[in-house]
């Protein structure tokens, strides 16, 4: 097969699944993965296949190692190589910074579990058939929230602190792969809306758009997009750290 190959993590929704149908698009085969929601990554696939792509769904947790080699395996079974790993699996538990009850010790090593070493472990899996592409990159998808300390919770910005670090730390460890790291702002879409509820949810997108330098916040495309640059076009940028929140980092003086 000569079309690359991409591993997209938690693919079934939201950027993951628009990062596989803009892939697609560009002539990419897919390997898409989801912890549970099946039907929804089988939707996917389908929509990436009316653009050409061939596509394998896996059902896969990434705080499970085995399940990460299992993905890894499945992906070089199916189609032979491996251009580029996307780590876009993750989770959150909603909390206040100043609740430190509603945080438990279990809810910091379940966030990083999944969003620090589920990246980590796809990493290690992927290395050896990465090395092998003329053009190997892994996009580990972090948060505004790793930078500014911000988000859902003091948990969700720790894990994902972390793996905008160990972006850094891998990517002087393994070129030529190139390890880049993207940190979005607030993102339109289910994800928050299900999370913060409806009328929260509008309150901060409103506020957000309304004080941030661009005035605006970012659509799971526009991330997509970001994703694809660093994975077809960056071939000089290792270590990255960028980030799509209209300039929120800037603050507003």
């Amino acid at each position: 097969m000569t079309k690359p190959v991409a591993i997209i993590t938690g693919g079934s929704r939201g950027v993951g699944a628009e990062v596989s149908i803009l892939l697609a698009k560009k002539g990419w085969n897919l390997a898409i993965t989801c912890s549970s929601s099946m039907d929804a990554a089988k939707e996917i696939c389908q929509d990436c296949e009316t653009h050409g792509a061939e596509t394998i769904v896996i059902q896969a947790d990434v705080s499970q190692p085995d399940l990460c080699a299992k993905t890894v395996k499945d992906t070089i079974d199916k189609f032979g190589k491996l251009d580029a790993l996307i780590n876009n699996a993750g989770t959150t538990k909603f909390n206040a910074h100043d609740n430190l009850e509603g945080l438990s010790k279990e809810d910091f090593l379940g966030l990083y579990a999944i969003n620090t070493v589920g990246p980590y472990m796809m990493i290690k899996e992927s290395r050896e058939y990465l090395a092998e592409s003329d053009n190997p990159s892994v996009v580990n998808v972090a948060s505004i929230a790793g930078v500014l300390g911000i988000g859902s919770s003091v948990a969700y910005a720790a894990s994902k602190g972390a793996l905008i670090n160990m972006t850094k730390s891998l990517a002087r460890a393994l070129g030529p792969i190139r390890v880049n790291a993207i940190c979005p702002g607030f993102i339109q879409g289910d994800w928050l809306k299900n999370g913060l509820g409806e009328e929260t949810y509008e309150f901060v997108k409103k506020t957000t758009e309304e004080n941030v330098p661009l005035n605006l916040t970012c659509t799971a495309e526009q991330v997509a997009e970001t994703i694809c640059y660093f994975v077809e076009s960056g071939s000089t940028i290792t270590g990255e750290t960028l980030l799509l929140d209209g300039g929120m980092h800037l603050g507003k003086y």
